[in-house]
């Protein structure tokens, strides 16, 4: 194995964590994410293979990345996915083999949980919007709950852990279920994590004012269960959070009573910016390279590497890119331009 320059960028930031699309095709067409008919995909052509996938992945993970996590569109829609899996898992680079977890809509978990596990999927990120068919079918556009519901239980029983479950909520729509969706994760020793609606849906409907905060999620929260702040995040996305039965943290002891009943996670992209910790690089299923999830511009690397030039070309690539990486997403600056690419074809 040939050691490669760390991936560091010009603000000092180490990356170690790369997004990698497999798709942009989805069975799902949530309504802060995809168009409901439409939809411009890509070019079957232009999508990495199996091999070129793994040759990319591959010189990332010599060069420090050491989590490689799957994401799509719906990455169970690729045929390939437990031979990906495998191929990836079975790389290696400075500090070992890669960890390899996947962002999921959990459709299709029932059958390909126990085999992505043995292939070496360490955990998954699955989706959950609702606990209500309705709502499901009017946040995705089809009736596809049990399909999820069934996924989750699959992933536990593969031990495809620490399972963590998403969450976005829309304001008038799933918002009142805040609660319910906590407990239903903890009853399944399950980290939900709320997310702040960002400014990528194809549609470019978001607004700030209508987006819900992470502020609110933490009040609504906060009706239900005493929430205890966990220090040392590092670079990960969420905020994270023991929680305890109600009241528990107004002990007359000065010390919470009793075990925590699990945690829960907030990730407020747009409220309470990380950027200055991210460690994070994202493949698109065409192989282009992007700096940051709202960058407005790609490096190709699926050309040079179809052309048969040299590894050094492409870690040259890499490394161009993250020289130019900006301090910050800059959502909140006054000039800031959705990026072109919906969240489907960017990868999670």
């Amino acid at each position: 194995m040939r050691n490669l320059p760390l991936l560091v960028d010009g603000h000092g930031r180490e990356h170690r964590d790369l997004r990698v699309s497999l798709t942009d095709h989805c069975n799902l067409r949530c309504t802060y994410c995809m168009p409901g008919e439409g939809v411009p995909w890509l070019p079957k052509a232009s999508l990495l293979t199996l091999d070129e996938l793994v040759e990319l992945v591959g010189i990332a993970v010599e060069a420090g990345i050491s989590e490689v996590r799957l994401t799509g569109g719906e990455p169970l829609l690729r045929a390939d996915i437990v031979a990906i899996v495998a191929s990836i898992a079975a790389l290696s680079g400075p500090g070992g083999h890669p960890e390899v977890s996947m962002t999921t809509n959990g459709i299709g978990l029932a059958k390909l949980a126990g085999p992505l596990a043995e292939a070496g999927l360490a955990r998954v990120n699955v989706s959950l919007d609702t606990l209500d068919a309705e709502t499901y079918r009017r946040m995705a556009r089809r009736d596809r709950l049990d399909d999820t519901l069934a996924g989750i239980e699959a992933a536990r029983a593969a031990g495809l852990g620490p399972l963590k479950l998403n969450t976005v909520l829309l304001r008038d729509v799933n918002t009142h279920e805040a609660v319910d969706l906590l407990r239903f994760a903890l009853e399944r020793d399950a980290e939900l994590r709320f997310i702040e609606q960002m400014p990528l849906d194809a549609g470019h409907t978001w607004t700030r004012e209508g987006m819900v905060t992470a502020d609110e999620v933490q009040a609504w929260l906060s009706e239900a269960f005493d929430l205890e702040a966990i220090p040392g995040r590092g670079a990960a996305p969420a905020e994270r959070y023991r929680v305890r039965p109600l009241g528990s943290l107004s002990s007359s002891k000065g010390e919470p009573d009793g075990d925590p009943l699990g945690t829960v996670g907030i990730i407020a992209s747009v409220t309470r910016p990380f950027c200055g910790a991210c460690d994070r690089l994202r493949l698109t299923a065409d192989g282009q390279l992007r700096n940051c999830l709202f960058a407005t511009a790609e490096s190709d690397l699926r050309t040079p590497l179809r052309e048969g030039v040299d590894r050094g070309e492409i870690i040259r690539r890499i490394h161009a890119s993250l020289a130019v990486k900006l301090p910050g997403h800059g959502i909140n600056d006054p000039g800031f331009l959705q990026p072109r690419r919906p969240m489907s074809a960017i990868g999670g």
